[in-house]
């Protein structure tokens, strides 16, 4: 009797497992004929199970039933993008259970290669399928102007791929531009470490975002030198190494780069204003107006040189207005014509420049009412009415209310 109920209790196991590899089957086969809803559904009661649901093979089979889900959902929404999640999710649970090799057993199949383009019966439904269809997803929804879902899907296809740089630069990108900046750093940093990849471009992300956003000053500059190791000659990089040393006060090194990057590139306009930004910031009145002039003689159409090239010149005109103040009424009168003659040299040679950066931005309501004072206290009637009328126009009647 004993022998008997052992053996019928075989049976009852074995039964009960041939039923639940039918179930399987019939997911695979509800997975070709498309029925992807009742083919999860066989599945899921599959994996439920204590034998079947122990089988990679198992998780492979709803892996893939989930990526063609994934793929045959056209809405590109944050739902689908969910299920796409999901496979991925799944696929590395079969990977895992069957020992996370990609050269043998389960994983050739999971990580066989999957090529677009081929017909749907012909694709592998492998996690490689799932990176392809996240790719094409977020390329149609960059296209369709929806940056925030374009992310998420190349995120996802970079999950799969860390190596591939076109997925990961697009990721950090988007990433950036919407603000994501820890999102954006992960899919940089992946780029970093890719060899021989061009990482110049990231590495100008990264330092914006670590000087900006961040407001990291340090690790901008840290990230800088580690640029500068790769591309030595790049000069937006030199330029961002003084720029950061002047954020971090370390005028000496800054001086120091700025004379090395100016044998290198003598006329680069942004570091000869860095230059004399450094000598007027020591005292070297002279010296840095010398800078600010030859960074608009390389580049006449640079603003910030124009703009500090006029505002040191009105520095000088104060300050001998200042020290006329401070005379005795007997030096006053000695010295009052010549002093005042040349404090409006001043006033006078800073009009062009001005008058340029204006030019450069014609909206740039504190350059008018600059050129306002300045014609004023040089009696230049008509022109400083010129420029009295655009204030009026742009800032209201009222504008000399507002401070000057």
């Amino acid at each position: 009797m004993k022998k008997l109920i052992l053996s019928m209790a075989l049976i009852g196991a074995t039964t009960l497992a041939f039923g639940q590899k039918k179930v399987v089957r019939s997911a695979e086969k509800n997975f070709k004929s498309g029925d992807l809803k009742e083919a999860l559904t066989d599945i899921e009661a599959a994996t439920a199970d204590p034998e079947t649901g122990s089988d990679p093979e198992t998780y492979f089979i709803k892996a893939q039933i989930e990526t063609k889900m994934f793929g045959s959902d056209s809405s590109n929404t944050k739902q689908n993008y969910e299920i796409g999640k999901a496979a991925l999710s799944t696929f590395m649970k079969s990977f895992e259970m069957g020992g996370s090799d990609k050269s043998s057993g389960i994983g050739e199949d999971i990580w066989e290669e999957d090529i677009t383009g081929v017909p749907d019966n012909l694709r592998p439904y492998s996690i490689n399928t799932l990176k392809n269809t996240s790719f094409d997803k977020a390329i149609e929804r960059y296209n369709e102007g929806d940056q925030e879902m374009a992310y998420y899907f190349f995120d996802l296809a970079g999950d799969i791929a860390p190596e591939d740089t076109t997925i990961h630069y697009n990721a950090g990108f988007l990433a950036n531009d919407l603000e994501m900046y820890e999102e954006a750093k992960k899919h940089f940093n992946l780029l970093l470490n890719v060899d021989e990849y061009n990482k110049l471009n990231t590495y100008y992300f990264m330092v914006q975002i670590l000087s900006g956003a961040e407001s990291n000053p340090e690790g901008a500059y840290d990230m800088v030198m580690a640029a500068r190791e790769d591309y030595p000659e790049d000069k937006i990089l030199a330029e961002y190494e003084i720029q950061l040393l002047l954020q971090l006060n370390k005028m000496d090194e800054a001086m120091a780069s700025i004379q090395e990057a100016l044998k290198n590139d003598p006329n680069n306009a942004a570091i000869l204003l860095r230059s004399g930004y450094l000598k007027e910031k020591s005292g070297d009145m002279e010296g840095a107006l010398a800078d600010y002039k030859k960074s608009v003689e390389a580049d006449p159409e640079f603003y910030d040189g124009n703009f500090y090239t006029g505002a040191l010149m009105l520095d000088r005109a104060r300050e001998v207005l200042a020290e006329l103040n401070s005379l005795s009424d007997e030096e006053w009168e000695k010295r009052s014509e010549a002093m005042g003659k040349e404090a409006d040299g001043y006033y006078r040679d800073a009009i062009p420049y001005f008058t340029k950066a204006l030019e450069i931005r014609p909206d740039n309501t504190d350059v008018m009412e600059v050129l306002f004072q300045v014609h004023t206290r040089l009696k230049n009637e008509a022109e400083a009415d010129k420029y009295n009328k655009k204030l009026i126009e742009l800032k209201g009647p009222n504008w000399m209310e507002g401070g000057m």
